[in-house]
């Protein structure tokens, strides 16, 4: 639990290189030892541990800390307007950053259970709506087309940058294709996208110019925000919601390339976020009118759960389906899918 041990240990008695020294010692953090980790087994365990540790101490721990005692249930608070980008927030405690990536963490959401075993969760979220949204900001033929056709996007985007065969691509390209659809949303560079991938900065700009070369509305659209960021001093949302943008008028270079960043994916995000607060208030008001004791009771960016009653399940799926795939008009469909289960993890 000692940086500064751990760095000695690592960087001086065990030699592994890449140590960079601070003026408390030797770094290790998580971006440190990620790199580290085929240099000695050790490393590993050591990110295992603080994996382990994080869990415990944030969720197990914390979780137990703010149940209430007398309805074993845990009140979260949910913010308007704390994030620049309009999402909702959830604080004391965040219920929306239960972890999802690691296995062992996804584990946590068992816990998370209905109040009787008259009720069940059904989970709904959007399918890819951040990249729906682009296509339909941006205006670019190809990406509609493929949401307007059901076509597997990644799928799609692998064969048109790697130039292979749709029937022909593997899962690793799939996969990679993957992350350069996401990191476009985000404005990401060469840099960013060679370490996700692990692969070298001249691949990664390949891997760019490919897409845009494909997508080339994309790219406008980029360019187009850029410009209208810096000369109106703002960017907004499909429904004219608007983040002010004074990182653009900065001198400072990095402060800038970050504005730069915002300005291409606010309006995506943010249209994201309106459309998912659209959908909640038509979900919330079709189980009131309706007379339903069903309701909901967590959003998670893209994701409504509800405690349904179980004699209430299909009208209830049928009311979260039509609901929010009809909350506004895009010129490419909005997909949901719905699961159900006795526990979070299992509605997902």
């Amino acid at each position: 639990n000692s940086p500064k041990q751990l760095g000695v240990i690592l960087f001086e008695k065990m030699g592994l290189k890449g140590g960079k020294k601070t003026k408390t010692g030797y770094s290790t953090a998580a971006d440190v030892l990620e790199k580290l980790k085929n240099e000695a087994p050790i490393v590993e365990k050591i990110l295992y541990y603080r994996q382990l540790a994080k869990l415990k101490s944030t969720y197990a721990d914390g979780l137990l800390a703010v149940m209430d005692d007398k309805t074993d249930k845990i009140y979260s608070t949910f913010n308007q307007t704390i994030t620049a980008t309009g999402r909702i927030s959830s604080t004391e405690p965040n219920l929306q950053n239960i972890p999802v990536r690691l296995e062992l963490g996804r584990e946590l959401r068992r816990v998370f259970v209905p109040t009787s075993d008259e009720f069940c969760f059904l989970d709904a979220d959007y399918s890819q709506i951040e990249l729906r949204v682009l296509a339909h900001i941006a205006g670019d033929e190809t990406l509609i087309d493929a949401f307007r056709h059901q076509q597997d996007i990644h799928r799609l985007t692998a064969s048109q940058v790697f130039h292979v065969p749709f029937d022909e691509v593997t899962s690793l390209q799939r996969s990679n294709a993957k992350a350069v659809n996401f990191g476009i949303v985000y404005g990401i560079g060469s840099f960013s996208l060679s370490q996700d991938l692990g692969i070298t900065r001249k691949e990664a700009e390949q891997y760019i110019a490919a897409y845009f070369t494909k997508y080339p509305k994309i790219k406008e659209y980029q360019e187009r925000m850029i410009k209208e960021a810096t000369e109106q001093g703002y960017v907004s949302t499909i429904f004219h919601r608007r983040r002010a943008m004074p990182e653009l008028q900065s001198g400072n270079f990095v402060q800038r390339s970050f504005g730069e960043r915002v300005a291409m994916n606010m309006p995506i995000q943010g249209s994201a976020a309106d459309i998912i607060k659209i959908a909640m208030v038509k979900v919330h008001r079709a189980l009131k009118e309706g007379g339903f004791r069903s309701r909901l009771i967590l959003q998670v960016h893209d994701e409504l759960l509800i405690e349904t009653a179980l004699e209430e399940k299909e009208a209830v799926a049928k009311i979260l389906k039509e609901n929010m795939e009809q909350a506004v008009a895009l010129s490419v469909p909005l997909d949901v899918d719905v699961h159900e289960g006795q526990n979070w993890l299992d509605a997902k």
